[in-house]
């Protein structure tokens, strides 16, 4: 090669390295979108994998339990127990849990947080359990009332979502009122002992709370927000091949048992009572109007969580709405459309 030809060569290396550097950054600026999911692997491969899995108040497990959806499992699953939502979504992106079902919000507080989760999954809640309660002799009527008032609620929650929505719709906003951010357990304790004039909660404890306590129902959620839950998979475990196929076996499972537990509402919500430690009539109650049915993961959907995301915002709840059709993956959607279930 002669001497002279060297700056000509040094200039298309120096352009391919850039080139793939380039490469690499747009690849870089497109991990929040979904990414191509990996090939599948056959189920027989799957003996040695432990999927993790997070649940609240015991009724995912129970539910699959309940509908025999853990027979011949060809992977085993560890069950971890969480308060909330939020929690289950900081499992997600520390890498201690694979999946979970949560509540409308919690994946928009993830989302906002750059949290290392999608959402693969919609379930419709019906929003008919997600309520704001008052004592039976408070003075509160309604929602416009709570300006104010110390209302407890679980930060990030599904109940968050339906507290915030509620207080836009009135003409309130966060500051107008006294939020105390308090985990169900707590908040049920504050709110007993009347440290809150009112509770924003979900099925079962709104369920619960009827049925242990004088309240009212002040509001709603079913017509105000979507009322969804979505089930959230870790970007680690939709990057593993095996996870990935596990993922798509589990959530099949998942849509199968709930259609077994809305044929079947008695033996469901007494399993679900017995399972988790409640009154079978507080078992009923929250079965019977909050069961999660397989929904599309439709653009009307996301567009109602990216309104949802964009009041959190403005309110100053979070610090940017995120765009959250960036969080969301629907490689499993062709799997599980036929086994969506109109309420």
């Amino acid at each position: 090669m002669s001497v002279t030809r060297w700056p000509l060569v040094f200039h298309v290396v120096i352009l391919a390295v850039v080139v793939g550097l380039l490469a690499g950054c747009v690849s870089r600026e497109d991990s929040a979108g979904a990414k191509e999911a990996p090939a599948t692997v056959p189920l027989s491969e799957l003996a040695g994998l432990t999927l993790q899995v997070g649940d609240q108040k015991g009724g995912t497990e129970a539910l699959l339990r309940s509908a025999g959806a853990l027979d011949n499992l060809p992977y085993k699953i560890a069950f971890s127990t969480f308060t909330s939502g939020p929690p289950q979504i900081e499992a997600a992106t520390a890498g201690k849990i694979d999946f979970a079902i949560t509540g409308n919000t919690p994946p928009i507080f993830g989302a906002a947080s750059n949290a290392k989760v999608k959402v693969v999954s919609a379930y419709d809640g019906s929003g008919r359990g997600d309520r704001i309660l008052v004592h039976a002799d408070s003075p509160i009527r309604e929602v416009a009332d709570l300006r104010g008032k110390r209302v407890a609620v679980a930060k990030g929650s599904s109940a968050h979502g339906n507290l915030l929505a509620q207080l836009h719709r009135v003409g309130l906003s966060p500051s107008d009122v006294q939020l105390v951010f308090l985990q169900p357990a707590d908040a049920l304790s504050a709110f007993t002992q009347r440290r809150a004039d009112a509770w924003a909660i979900w099925d079962p404890y709104t369920a619960q709370a009827e049925a242990d306590i004088a309240v009212r129902t002040i509001a709603e959620a079913t017509g105000v927000t979507n009322g969804a839950g979505f089930g959230i998979a870790s970007d680690e475990a939709l990057a593993d091949p095996k996870r990935n196929t596990a993922l798509s076996d589990l959530l099949v499972r998942y849509a199968k048992a709930v259609r077994w537990a809305k044929d079947h509402p008695d033996d469901w919500a007494a399993k679900y009572a017995t399972e988790v430690g409640l009154d079978p009539k507080v078992g009923a109650a929250a079965q019977g109007r909050s069961l999660r049915l397989p929904t599309a993961l439709s653009d009307q959907l996301i567009g109602s969580e990216q309104e949802l995301a964009d009041l959190f915002a403005e309110s100053g709840q979070i610090a940017a709405a995120p765009q959250f059709d960036k969080w969301v993956d629907r490689r499993f959607s062709d799997t599980l459309n036929p086994l969506l279930i109109d309420r």
